[in-house]
């Protein structure tokens, strides 16, 4: 049972994954195998993302002109989903839609795709040199 005005530790998770995710790019980036231009990309995109989410939650709660969503979900497909998870969990703004929640997932997944495959075709070019 869930007390009123106490988070769930099960959404804990979302927080942990944003995080670990920029870290791993952090660790990434030590160990020489990702640019640091990538990790400071992901960086930016995740604060304009949360930037933008704190924006639209403020506008909601004051009625006033809003952010549309297909904007949301684009800023997470560009990499700012670590930012977006963050303002989800700590704004509570747009956590509990399941239409926006699903896409969103598709967002991330999508970005991820992109990401693995832009590593994956570095380290093959790399490999023919």
């Amino acid at each position: 049972m869930r007390v009123k005005g106490r988070r769930s530790n099960s959404s804990s998770w979302q927080t942990l994954l944003a995080l670990a995710f920029i870290g791993g790019l952090v660790a990434a980036a030590l160990m020489h195998w990702l640019p640091w231009w990538l990790v400071c990309y992901y960086l930016l995109c995740s604060v304009l993302t949360f930037v933008v989410y704190a924006w639209d939650k403020k506008a909601s709660v004051q009625g006033q002109w809003r952010i549309p969503e297909f904007r949301l979900q684009l800023l997470a497909l560009c990499g700012g989903w670590p930012g977006a998870l963050l303002a989800q969990q700590l704004l509570r703004h747009k956590s509990n839609k399941s239409s926006f929640l699903w896409l969103f997932c598709l967002m991330v997944l999508l970005n991820l795709a992109v990401l693995y495959a832009l590593i994956f075709a570095q380290n093959h070019f790399a490999a023919l040199t």
